[in-house]
């Protein structure tokens, strides 16, 4: 299956995702926010990130703009999982890079079917 890197600033959201995509059987890396998984992601490669939007220290959509300029991340699926679902914010995290959006709280059916469709 699909390594998948996680991040969010909340550790039980971080887990109930890992949960959802390990019974998959994805293999999950996590990071607290940002900065963390960014430099998680210039040194290892992953086939999708979902990522939080509001964060500490550098937020989704600044973390998605980062990714897209690592010539492994070009073309990874990377999801925004958030509260947020105003359509100024989803157009920008298009903008940025983003492939997709889902809004929290996350269905974990839908989450897995979302995964699975940008993975191919």
């Amino acid at each position: 299956m699909a390594r998948i890197l996680i991040v969010d600033d909340s550790a039980s959201m971080r887990n109930m995702v890992a949960a959802t995509l390990q019974s998959a059987g994805h293999q999950i890396k996590d990071a607290a926010d940002g900065q963390q998984a960014f430099g998680v992601a210039k040194g290892e490669s992953f086939d999708a990130v979902i990522t939080d939007l509001n964060m500490p220290v550098m937020n989704g959509i600044e973390l998605v703009r980062n990714l897209r300029t690592l010539p492994n991340y070009k073309y990874t699926p990377i999801l925004l999982l958030t509260t947020e679902s105003s359509m100024d914010k989803k157009s920008e995290g298009k903008s940025a890079g983003a492939t997709g959006w889902l809004v929290k709280p996350f269905n974990p059916e839908k989450l897995l079917a979302t995964v699975n469709k940008v993975l191919g």
